[in-house]
Protein backbone atom coordinates (compact mmCIF):
# COMPACT_ATOMS: atom_id res chain seq x y z
CA UNK A 1 0.00 0.00 0.00
CA UNK A 2 1.14 3.05 -1.20
CA UNK A 3 2.78 5.58 2.12
CA UNK A 4 0.32 8.72 2.58
CA UNK A 5 2.09 11.79 1.69
CA UNK A 6 1.29 14.89 3.58
CA UNK A 7 2.41 18.30 2.73
CA UNK A 8 2.51 21.49 5.28
CA UNK A 9 3.32 24.84 3.31
CA UNK A 10 4.45 27.10 6.10
CA UNK A 11 6.98 26.18 8.81
CA UNK A 12 6.12 28.89 11.19
CA UNK A 13 4.21 28.18 14.31
CA UNK A 14 1.47 26.55 13.24
CA UNK A 15 2.86 24.49 10.10
CA UNK A 16 5.66 23.04 12.08
CA UNK A 17 3.02 22.58 14.86
CA UNK A 18 0.88 20.40 12.23
CA UNK A 19 3.43 18.85 10.74
CA UNK A 20 4.54 17.22 14.22
CA UNK A 21 1.00 15.98 15.04
CA UNK A 22 0.77 14.99 11.55
CA UNK A 23 3.83 12.82 12.50
CA UNK A 24 2.72 12.15 15.66
CA UNK A 25 -0.99 10.35 14.58
CA UNK A 26 1.05 8.52 11.84
CA UNK A 27 -0.96 10.05 9.20
CA UNK A 28 2.27 9.17 6.60
CA UNK A 29 5.58 10.76 5.29
CA UNK A 30 5.27 14.31 5.92
CA UNK A 31 7.23 17.50 3.73
CA UNK A 32 7.33 20.86 5.62
CA UNK A 33 8.48 23.63 3.28
CA UNK A 34 9.01 27.37 3.56
CA UNK A 35 10.35 29.84 1.81
CA UNK A 36 13.24 30.22 4.34
CA UNK A 37 16.07 28.29 3.39
CA UNK A 38 17.05 26.28 6.64
CA UNK A 39 14.03 26.71 8.64
CA UNK A 40 11.65 23.63 7.79
CA UNK A 41 15.18 21.64 7.09
CA UNK A 42 15.96 22.11 11.12
CA UNK A 43 12.28 21.79 12.13
CA UNK A 44 12.09 18.88 10.07
CA UNK A 45 15.35 17.16 11.26
CA UNK A 46 14.30 17.98 15.03
CA UNK A 47 10.79 16.44 14.31
CA UNK A 48 12.71 12.75 12.98
CA UNK A 49 14.81 13.04 15.73
CA UNK A 50 12.08 12.92 17.84
CA UNK A 51 10.66 10.31 16.14
CA UNK A 52 12.55 7.32 18.49
CA UNK A 53 11.00 9.07 21.01
CA UNK A 54 7.49 9.45 20.07
CA UNK A 55 7.53 6.15 18.47
CA UNK A 56 6.81 7.08 14.84
CA UNK A 57 9.04 6.09 11.67
CA UNK A 58 7.14 7.87 9.01
CA UNK A 59 9.82 10.06 6.87
CA UNK A 60 9.55 13.61 7.41
CA UNK A 61 11.75 16.73 5.39
CA UNK A 62 12.03 19.68 5.13
CA UNK A 63 12.65 21.76 1.55
CA UNK A 64 12.44 24.99 0.22
CA UNK A 65 11.90 23.03 -3.21
CA UNK A 66 8.03 22.67 -4.13
CA UNK A 67 9.00 19.27 -6.33
CA UNK A 68 9.65 17.63 -2.92
CA UNK A 69 5.83 17.72 -2.28
CA UNK A 70 4.99 15.72 -5.60
CA UNK A 71 1.79 13.58 -5.24
CA UNK A 72 1.05 14.58 -1.77
CA UNK A 73 -2.43 13.50 -0.69
CA UNK A 74 -3.19 16.24 1.30
CA UNK A 75 -1.61 19.70 1.73
CA UNK A 76 -2.10 21.88 4.67
CA UNK A 77 -1.47 25.62 3.63
CA UNK A 78 -0.29 27.63 6.52
CA UNK A 79 1.45 30.16 4.82
CA UNK A 80 0.51 33.99 5.25
CA UNK A 81 1.42 36.43 7.80
CA UNK A 82 0.06 36.00 11.43
CA UNK A 83 -1.97 38.76 13.52
CA UNK A 84 -0.65 40.98 15.68
CA UNK A 85 -1.88 42.77 18.08
CA UNK A 86 -4.80 45.88 16.69
CA UNK A 87 -4.80 43.38 13.60
CA UNK A 88 -8.28 42.28 12.54
CA UNK A 89 -8.27 38.83 10.47
CA UNK A 90 -9.12 41.52 7.47
CA UNK A 91 -6.06 43.52 7.67
CA UNK A 92 -4.23 40.45 6.04
CA UNK A 93 -6.26 39.97 3.17
CA UNK A 94 -3.93 41.21 0.18
CA UNK A 95 -0.99 39.72 1.63
CA UNK A 96 -2.23 36.49 2.44
CA UNK A 97 -3.59 36.53 -1.51
CA UNK A 98 -0.46 37.08 -2.79
CA UNK A 99 0.94 34.44 -0.79
CA UNK A 100 -2.14 32.03 -1.33
CA UNK A 101 -2.17 32.49 -4.93
CA UNK A 102 1.56 31.63 -4.96
CA UNK A 103 1.28 28.48 -3.05
CA UNK A 104 -1.38 27.09 -4.58
CA UNK A 105 0.07 27.12 -7.93
CA UNK A 106 2.50 25.34 -6.68
CA UNK A 107 0.14 23.03 -5.48
CA UNK A 108 -1.92 22.51 -8.83
CA UNK A 109 1.81 22.26 -10.55
CA UNK A 110 2.43 19.14 -8.12
CA UNK A 111 -0.35 17.55 -6.40
CA UNK A 112 -3.03 17.93 -8.81
CA UNK A 113 -5.63 15.21 -6.98
CA UNK A 114 -4.83 16.41 -3.36
CA UNK A 115 -7.14 18.05 -1.45
CA UNK A 116 -6.83 21.27 0.10
CA UNK A 117 -6.62 22.58 3.33
CA UNK A 118 -6.37 26.04 4.16
CA UNK A 119 -5.52 27.98 7.68
CA UNK A 120 -3.67 31.06 7.24
CA UNK A 121 -6.44 34.44 7.76
CA UNK A 122 -8.92 35.37 6.85
CA UNK A 123 -10.05 32.21 6.83
CA UNK A 124 -12.86 31.81 4.32
CA UNK A 125 -11.41 34.32 1.89
CA UNK A 126 -8.25 32.57 1.84
CA UNK A 127 -10.50 29.22 1.06
CA UNK A 128 -12.22 31.20 -1.26
CA UNK A 129 -8.77 32.25 -3.18
CA UNK A 130 -7.27 29.23 -3.47
CA UNK A 131 -10.68 27.24 -4.61
CA UNK A 132 -10.80 30.20 -7.65
CA UNK A 133 -6.88 29.79 -8.41
CA UNK A 134 -6.63 25.56 -8.37
CA UNK A 135 -9.52 24.88 -10.19
CA UNK A 136 -10.20 22.00 -8.01
CA UNK A 137 -13.59 20.25 -7.44
CA UNK A 138 -15.05 22.43 -4.85
CA UNK A 139 -15.30 18.93 -1.89
CA UNK A 140 -11.51 19.00 -2.34
CA UNK A 141 -10.62 22.39 -0.85
CA UNK A 142 -11.86 23.75 2.22
CA UNK A 143 -10.48 25.86 5.48
CA UNK A 144 -9.88 24.94 9.03
CA UNK A 145 -12.05 26.85 11.16
CA UNK A 146 -14.77 25.30 12.38
CA UNK A 147 -12.29 22.70 14.17
CA UNK A 148 -10.58 25.48 16.21
CA UNK A 149 -13.83 27.82 16.41
CA UNK A 150 -15.75 24.69 18.14
CA UNK A 151 -12.75 23.43 20.22
CA UNK A 152 -12.83 26.87 22.15
CA UNK A 153 -16.14 26.86 22.39
CA UNK A 154 -16.19 23.80 24.05
CA UNK A 155 -13.12 24.61 26.31
CA UNK A 156 -14.56 27.90 27.71
CA UNK A 157 -18.21 25.52 28.74
CA UNK A 158 -16.00 22.50 30.01
CA UNK A 159 -14.36 25.38 32.40
CA UNK A 160 -17.60 27.03 32.98
CA UNK A 161 -19.06 23.58 33.82
CA UNK A 162 -15.80 21.35 35.29
CA UNK A 163 -16.88 19.09 32.97
CA UNK A 164 -14.40 17.17 30.38
CA UNK A 165 -14.54 18.84 27.28
CA UNK A 166 -14.68 15.69 25.67
CA UNK A 167 -18.29 15.43 26.83
CA UNK A 168 -19.03 17.92 24.99
CA UNK A 169 -20.62 18.55 21.24
CA UNK A 170 -21.08 22.02 19.68
CA UNK A 171 -21.45 23.60 16.65
CA UNK A 172 -20.45 26.56 14.47
CA UNK A 173 -21.67 28.69 11.57
CA UNK A 174 -20.55 31.40 9.43
CA UNK A 175 -17.09 33.40 8.66
CA UNK A 176 -13.77 32.40 11.19
CA UNK A 177 -14.18 36.07 12.84
CA UNK A 178 -16.07 38.38 15.51
CA UNK A 179 -19.29 37.67 13.40
CA UNK A 180 -19.09 33.71 13.84
CA UNK A 181 -22.73 31.97 14.80
CA UNK A 182 -21.46 29.71 18.19
CA UNK A 183 -24.78 27.64 18.22
CA UNK A 184 -25.78 27.04 21.53
CA UNK A 185 -28.98 25.45 20.95
CA UNK A 186 -27.31 22.50 19.15
CA UNK A 187 -24.40 21.98 21.89
CA UNK A 188 -24.82 19.36 23.87
CA UNK A 189 -22.94 18.24 27.07
CA UNK A 190 -22.76 15.00 27.95
CA UNK A 191 -26.33 14.60 25.80
CA UNK A 192 -27.93 17.20 27.41
CA UNK A 193 -28.77 20.97 25.64
CA UNK A 194 -26.26 23.90 26.91
CA UNK A 195 -29.30 25.47 27.21
CA UNK A 196 -30.85 23.41 30.23
CA UNK A 197 -27.20 23.55 31.81
CA UNK A 198 -26.72 27.24 31.94
CA UNK A 199 -28.99 30.63 31.85
CA UNK A 200 -28.96 32.83 28.62
CA UNK A 201 -26.49 35.46 30.18
CA UNK A 202 -23.98 33.08 31.13
CA UNK A 203 -23.93 31.14 27.23
CA UNK A 204 -23.79 34.96 25.65
CA UNK A 205 -20.46 35.69 27.53
CA UNK A 206 -18.94 31.98 26.36
CA UNK A 207 -20.47 33.23 22.64
CA UNK A 208 -18.78 36.44 22.93
CA UNK A 209 -15.42 35.15 24.08
CA UNK A 210 -15.39 31.95 21.39
CA UNK A 211 -15.65 34.74 18.72
CA UNK A 212 -12.57 36.77 20.53
CA UNK A 213 -10.56 33.91 21.32
CA UNK A 214 -8.01 34.44 18.25
CA UNK A 215 -7.51 38.03 20.24
CA UNK A 216 -7.47 37.06 23.40
CA UNK A 217 -4.27 34.66 22.33
CA UNK A 218 -3.24 37.09 20.19
CA UNK A 219 -3.05 40.18 23.08
CA UNK A 220 -1.63 37.21 25.57
CA UNK A 221 1.68 36.56 23.29
CA UNK A 222 1.61 38.95 21.11
CA UNK A 223 0.74 36.32 17.45
CA UNK A 224 -1.73 34.28 16.51
CA UNK A 225 -2.51 30.80 18.14
CA UNK A 226 -0.87 27.52 16.90
CA UNK A 227 -1.34 24.44 18.60
CA UNK A 228 -5.29 24.90 18.58
CA UNK A 229 -5.28 25.65 14.79
CA UNK A 230 -2.82 23.37 13.74
CA UNK A 231 -4.33 20.27 15.79
CA UNK A 232 -7.80 21.47 14.07
CA UNK A 233 -5.97 21.23 10.55
CA UNK A 234 -4.56 17.44 11.56
CA UNK A 235 -7.98 16.56 12.52
CA UNK A 236 -9.42 17.70 9.32
CA UNK A 237 -6.58 15.65 7.27
CA UNK A 238 -7.03 12.28 9.28
CA UNK A 239 -10.70 12.48 8.50
CA UNK A 240 -9.92 12.81 5.57
CA UNK A 241 -7.45 9.59 4.85
CA UNK A 242 -9.07 7.64 7.18
CA UNK A 243 -12.64 7.76 5.70
CA UNK A 244 -14.38 8.45 8.78
CA UNK A 245 -17.22 10.54 7.96
CA UNK A 246 -16.94 12.39 11.19
CA UNK A 247 -19.45 15.68 11.33
CA UNK A 248 -17.40 18.35 12.09
CA UNK A 249 -17.85 22.45 11.56
CA UNK A 250 -15.31 23.76 8.48
CA UNK A 251 -15.27 26.38 5.86
CA UNK A 252 -16.92 24.55 2.70
CA UNK A 253 -18.69 25.47 -0.55
CA UNK A 254 -22.96 26.19 -0.19
CA UNK A 255 -24.94 27.05 -3.02
CA UNK A 256 -27.99 26.10 -2.05
CA UNK A 257 -27.25 24.72 1.61
CA UNK A 258 -28.59 27.48 4.00
CA UNK A 259 -29.13 29.71 1.32
CA UNK A 260 -25.56 30.87 0.45
CA UNK A 261 -25.33 31.12 -3.24
CA UNK A 262 -22.20 30.14 -3.74
CA UNK A 263 -19.30 30.43 -1.42
CA UNK A 264 -16.96 28.80 0.79
CA UNK A 265 -18.10 29.72 4.09
CA UNK A 266 -18.12 27.63 8.00
CA UNK A 267 -20.81 25.13 8.27
CA UNK A 268 -21.34 21.50 9.63
CA UNK A 269 -19.89 18.97 6.89
CA UNK A 270 -19.19 15.08 6.29
CA UNK A 271 -15.61 14.97 6.30
CA UNK A 272 -14.55 11.69 4.30
CA UNK A 273 -12.30 10.05 1.44
CA UNK A 274 -13.90 12.20 -1.10
CA UNK A 275 -13.36 15.66 1.14
CA UNK A 276 -16.22 17.61 2.00
CA UNK A 277 -19.00 14.95 1.09
CA UNK A 278 -21.92 16.96 2.26
CA UNK A 279 -22.79 19.90 3.93
CA UNK A 280 -24.84 19.24 7.06
CA UNK A 281 -28.13 21.84 7.19
CA UNK A 282 -29.60 22.40 10.49
CA UNK A 283 -33.02 23.69 11.65
CA UNK A 284 -32.18 27.57 12.70
CA UNK A 285 -34.40 29.97 14.16
CA UNK A 286 -34.76 33.17 12.65
CA UNK A 287 -32.56 34.85 14.63
CA UNK A 288 -29.80 31.86 13.93
CA UNK A 289 -30.84 32.65 10.14
CA UNK A 290 -29.88 36.46 10.85
CA UNK A 291 -26.72 35.76 12.11
CA UNK A 292 -25.38 33.62 9.86
CA UNK A 293 -26.82 35.38 6.74
CA UNK A 294 -24.28 38.56 8.26
CA UNK A 295 -21.32 36.75 8.79
CA UNK A 296 -21.93 34.70 5.16
CA UNK A 297 -22.42 38.22 3.86
CA UNK A 298 -19.24 39.67 4.94
CA UNK A 299 -17.31 36.70 3.50
CA UNK A 300 -18.96 37.72 0.35
CA UNK A 301 -17.32 41.41 0.76
CA UNK A 302 -13.82 39.76 1.48
CA UNK A 303 -14.63 37.73 -1.95
CA UNK A 304 -15.14 40.29 -4.10
CA UNK A 305 -12.31 41.99 -3.19
CA UNK A 306 -10.22 38.74 -3.64
CA UNK A 307 -11.56 38.62 -7.40
CA UNK A 308 -9.91 41.73 -8.00
CA UNK A 309 -6.44 40.70 -7.13
CA UNK A 310 -6.24 37.36 -8.50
Amino acid sequence: MKQRKITVAGAGNVGATAAFIAAQHRLGDIVLIDIIKGLAEGKALDMSQAGPVEGYDCKVTGTTDWSLTKDSDIVIVTSGMPRKPGMSRDDLLAKNTEIIKAVTEQIVKYSPSSFIIVVCNPLDAMVNAAAMISGFDKNRVMGMAGALDSARFAHFISEKLSVPASSIDCLLLGGHGDDMVPLPRFTKVSGKPLTELLDEEIIEGIVKRTRMGGIEVVNLMGTSAYYAPAAGAVKMAEAILSDSRIVMPCCAYCDKEYDVGGCFVGVPVVLGAKGVEKVVELELNEQEKKAFAASAGHVKDLVEKIRKMI
